[in-house]
């Protein structure tokens, strides 16, 4: 008996390392603002848009997949690699670019876990906003903190699957007007919101970071192969297809014939209520609190880690200097949340600015790295994957131009 129970201990550990850098990403990039464009894609269009959630996860995994090799090839940080390649100035607009970004968008994950918790319970935001951001912070004192990061990342996504899938299990979709949605088209008025979802996740700074999980994990088992952790990375991105289309099924089959508008997930949370009851919304609402919960542990872990690294102290969550940088993070969007009660503005526009340029600059970089046989060596792009990578880049570039006129209007 007890033998058996060290073999599921060992084959859950062993499942965990696995698959927990790829999880973590999903966990990161599926946030309430993803949440709010896929419950409108579904509402105001039904099933017509799932299609572009197939070809964002496509391209995601073609640049997850990349990344994934760079932190297998080499025990060098992605960020290392571009200042040796490319100087020290390249590496300095990324890492401070990143983080200024993960700052700014902090507040909306931080709002977003008020929202879950004080509308069922009808208390205070603030209160919920300085508890988790408290609770956030204090993970970060224990020294074993990239395997408390990954086991509560795990947990967050097995819940908001649970939550999803449970919802929209509740009411099937007509699997005829299901299947037509993954026929490409473009209904009246859809472009913004397939160019808002495409941006959101096909995330090119989450792709990023997967080589420095990837790195972390490589140090604690150094016992899997490439093709191991690769298949792990694509796990985790395929759930963050299912938990998108789950949201936008739920939206298309239960919103969109009564012609409900929803301006936020929060609302569709409220939505779902007097058509299927207190228990989907209650669902809902906990799907919402652990996407922003993961999402803002996720995110000041990015942006704070590849801040250190930019400063030099490497891949090392435990450094101190890189556990203020992530408390930051928290600390920003905290103050940014309470104050203001969402992002500002002028935040968006700043954070919008800094990412057009710096997005289609990050791919770019990451692919000319993933294509360097001197660095890559047997694990260096193969032709498919080139092809690919340039089309994901044109997809970029398209995504920055767009946001460029949209500024300017």
């Amino acid at each position: 008996m007890e033998t058996t129970s060290k073999k599921n201990k060992g084959f859950f550990q062993n499942m965990l390392s696995v698959l927990g850098p790829g999880i973590i990403t999903a966990a990161l990039i599926f946030g309430p603002s993803k949440m709010t464009i896929t419950s409108k894609m579904g509402a105001d269009f039904g099933f017509d848009l799932i299609w572009i959630i197939v070809i964002a996860i496509f391209f995601m995994s073609v640049y997850t997949n990349m990344s994934t090799r760079i932190g297998m090839a080499t025990d060098d940080t992605l960020l290392t690699l571009i200042r040796k390649k490319y100087g020290r100035g390249v590496s300095i607009l990324i890492g401070i670019g990143i983080f200024l970004v993960a700052t700014c968008f902090q507040s909306g994950n931080a709002t977003g876990i008020a929202v879950s918790i004080s509308e069922p319970t009808h208390t205070s935001p603030e209160i919920w906003i300085i508890l988790f951001n408290i609770v956030g912070i204090s993970l970060l004192f224990f020294r074993s903190f990239y395997l408390i990061f990954e086991k509560l990342m795990l947990a967050l996504i097995i819940i908001m699957l649970f939550a999803f899938l449970t919802t929209v299990i509740m009411m099937p979709p007509p699997l005829a007007a299901l299947s037509k949605g993954f026929i490409p088209g473009l209904p009246e008025g859809s472009i913004g919101l397939i160019i808002a979802f495409t941006a959101s996740c096909f995330s090119i700074v989450g792709a990023f970071y997967q080589s420095y999980l990837v790195q972390t994990r490589k140090k604690l088992s150094q016992n899997h192969t490439i093709k191991e952790t690769v298949t792990g990375s694509q796990v985790g991105i395929i759930l963050l297809g299912i938990m998108s289309a789950a949201v936008l099924i739920c939206a298309a089959n239960t919103l969109h014939p009564q012609h409900i508008k929803v301006n936020s997930a929060s609302e569709m949370g409220k939505a779902l209520e007097p058509l299927l009851g207190s228990s989907a919304r209650t669902l809902f609402l906990t799907g919402l609190f652990s996407a922003s919960f993961s999402s803002l542990i996720g995110n000041a872990v990015l942006g704070g880690s590849l801040l250190g690294d930019t400063f030099q102290y490497g891949n090392n969550l435990n450094h101190k200097m890189v556990k203020l940088f992530i408390s930051l993070v928290m600390i920003f969007g905290t103050v940014i949340a309470i104050v203001f009660g969402r992002l500002p503005l002028q935040l968006i526009v700043f954070a919008q600015s800094i990412t057009i340029f710096l997005v289609p600059f990050i791919g770019i970089t990451m692919f000319m790295i993933a294509n360097d046989k001197e660095i890559m060596k047997e694990h260096v792009n193969k032709l498919s994957t080139r092809i690919w990578g340039i089309t994901g880049l044109l997809i970029l570039i398209g995504l920055a131009i767009s946001n460029l006129l949209t500024l300017l209007k």
